[in-house]
């Protein structure tokens, strides 16, 4: 029910709520506000140099509520950067390793996105339905707290999911019994691995030839980068109206080259859109094999998003913002900064030194003193202040504009097949063969053993199990039920009638008196027939049916085993003296052989495309390799033979 009360998220939105794993007392308010205020201060140097799609990551103080105990928390929009959500889950993670007291949950619109990515490790007990509330970091740790603490077979699935108060007792008193399994922990870290490495890696930096306004704008705020890249990006012919007349807040008449630091995610939205723009604005573009093309591309683009995002903008005086850059916080912070070397040795008031600095205002500003009861400021609004009090230096733009770094190779844009086939290898943590041989020594038995595996599991509404595992238990099959099930077919007494037929009488309204009046009328079904007979009559109808099949095309479709002579004596003996003859001509199938038969053909018929045998073949972990051996026939009799000398080899 607490699933249905809270509010959606959106669905490039991620939640992060972290609370204390003990009961708080009286100062519990305090105490939050006061990790959340260290946690930023903590990781200020990797938070200060990210550049995020949509919003930043923030943490603030929220009270209590129902059952959801006060916290410390926040929602933020990633957008099209996923990346940025796994970011998050990282930080997440190393919060509550330096904050032992805080335990963490996270989701987004998809629920427990953490247990998505380790779907092929979790126990079978764990659902969707009942996985809330279930899933925490604790102690940088992934913790995953169990239906109840007896065995397996007695978890109730249908129990109901525990309030998050519950959740933190247990977690609290129980957490090494609760400590994820190695396989779901490494799927999960798996994704985070490399961070905060990974963060400079994601970055782009390329030149842009943009107006003086907007390189002045980047140098103190670089992430308005990303809000201008959005507005271009997601433009409607609303938005251009305000480009298709000389640009009011960046003309195009003075410009210079610049460095503009960019996600890869940004960059690439930016470069892959086609995009003319109008002559009235007074940007044009130069020939496409100008040297510098690119560059003038990329700052007529830029430029068409800021000035979007201004055309917007509600004309906020700049007085009304605040100055929190004279706060005993940011004292704090920039203090924080220092000691950890964010700085990098940089003398300070040179140009990396400033440059940082503006990064680190822009991120303490947009993450770290936000009063709760603050309204977001637009990011038009934010640049049009930001214009009224920065001045520019023309001269000095261009001459720093003369010794610009190289910016970065973006081969990375283009994605080859053959890459995109070992992505999707390295996805499924799977080697393609390195030669032929291994092809050539491909079992088939394995094919045949995992789809026979498949098919003796039993499936439900939910879908049918993977026989992963060669050494689970196999499936049963119950003598007597069989001989029951064939009594009430094949005419028992009704008083041996369960209660489902009972049931299917009822429902029917069957009366006493007709079942005397049918008894009377057949005393043959007084008589009692034995299982052993029953069995008996139903595998002399199943031979009798095998030889009238046998005749057919239906049989002879088959592949059939190859049999001796002693073989098919044996057979002619034991189904009596009045069909030796057409018992010899009755050939036992051979199901294998038919099966991976079968498998071949529709796997070669999907032409190195998806389809359903190798979704279910890559499923339980069996992977075909390539079809190579039947490119220059493909005819029933060819393939047969093939594979008949191959399943021969296999076995």
């Amino acid at each position: 029910m607490e699933a249905l009360r809270r509010p959606a998220l959106p669905e490039d939105a991620v939640r992060y709520r972290l609370f204390a794993a003990a009961a708080a007392g009286p100062g519990g308010e305090a105490l939050l506000r006061r990790c959340a205020e260290l946690a930023l201060v903590r990781f200020a140097p990797l938070l200060a140099s990210y550049v995020w799609q949509r919003q930043p990551f923030r943490l603030r103080y929220v009270p209590r509520r129902g059952e959801t105990p006060a916290h410390i928390g926040g929602t933020t929009l990633f957008g099209d950067n996923v990346e940025d959500e796994w970011f998050i889950v990282y930080l997440v993670r190393e919060i509550t390793r330096e904050f032992p007291g805080l335990a963490a949950r996270i989701d987004d619109n998809d629920g427990e996105f953490l247990l998505i990515e380790a779907a092929d490790f979790l126990p079978k007990w764990l659902n969707p339905e009942n996985s809330e509330n279930r899933v925490f970091f604790y102690k940088g740790e992934l913790h995953i707290i169990p239906l109840s603490e007896t065995s397996e077979q007695d978890w109730d699935l249908s129990a109901p999911c525990p309030t998050i108060p519950e959740a933190l007792a247990l977690l609290s008193t129980h957490s090494e019994e609760f400590l994820a399994a190695e396989p779901i922990r490494a799927a999960v870290y798996k994704r985070i691995d490399g961070y905060p490495e990974k963060i400079q890696a994601s970055l782009h930096r390329a030149h842009c030839y943009l107006p003086t306004g907007i390189v002045a704008v980047l140098r103190q705020r670089p992430s308005l980068v990303a809000a201008a890249v959005q507005a271009f990006y997601l433009r409607d012919p609303g938005d251009l109206r305000a480009c298709r007349r000389p640009f009011r807040t960046f003309p195009a008449d003075q410009r210079v080259m610049t460095l503009v630091t960019f996600t890869r995610c940004l960059y690439a939205q930016l470069v892959q859109q086609k995009f003319v723009p109008d002559r009235r604005s007074g940007y044009t573009l130069p020939a496409p094999s100008h040297p510098q093309y690119r560059a003038y591309e990329l700052g007529m683009k830029l430029a068409h998003g800021f000035e979007i995002l201004c055309s917007k903008s509600s004309k906020v005086a700049p007085d009304a913002k605040r100055n929190v850059l004279s706060s005993p916080l940011w004292e704090r912070f920039l203090r924080s900064l220092k000691e950890k070397d964010y700085f990098k040795g940089e003398m300070e008031g040179s140009a990396k030194y400033l440059e940082l600095l503006h990064m680190a205002e822009d991120h303490f500003q947009q993450s770290v003193d936000v009063p709760e009861s603050s309204v977001e400021v637009s990011p038009g609004d934010e640049i049009l202040a930001l214009l009224q009090t920065t001045s520019i230096d023309l001269k000095e733009l261009e001459r720093q504009a003369a010794c610009l770094p190289p910016e970065d190779d973006d081969s990375w844009l283009d994605l080859t097949p053959d890459a995109l086939d070992q992505m999707l290898k390295e996805a499924r943590s799977e080697s393609l063969p390195s030669t032929n041989d291994e092809e050539q020594k491909y079992d088939l038995e394995t094919v045949a053993e995992s789809m026979k595996a498949f098919v003796s599991k039993v499936s439900t509404h939910e879908g049918a199990e993977m026989p992963w595992s060669s050494d689970e238990s196999h499936v049963t099959f119950d003598v007597d039920s069989f001989t029951k099930a064939l009594d009430r077919i094949l005419g028992a007494d009704s008083e041996e009638l369960d209660s489902d037929d009972l049931d299917e009488e009822e429902e029917f309204d069957f009366s006493d008196g007709d079942d005397e009046d049918l008894d009377a009328g057949n005393p043959r079904q007084e008589q009692k027939v034995s299982p052993e007979e029953l069995v008996g009559s139903l595998k002399a109808y199943m031979n009798e049916m095998d030889r009238e099949l046998a005749q057919t095309n239906v049989g002879k479709s088959f592949t059939t085993q190859k049999r001796g002579a002693g073989s098919v004596e044996a057979t002619s003996e034991s189904a009596g003296p009045n069909c030796g003859a057409e018992d010899a001509e009755l050939a036992s199938v051979d199901v294998d052989m038919n099966l991976v038969a079968n498998l071949l053909e529709s796997y070669s018929a999907q032409a190195g495309l998806a389809g359903p045998t190798s979704n279910i073949l890559q499923s339980m972990g069996v992977n075909l390799p390539e079809n190579t051996d039947l490119t220059g026939s493909s005819s029933p009799a060819v393939q047969g033979e093939t594979l008949d000398k191959t399943w021969l080899v296999g076995k």
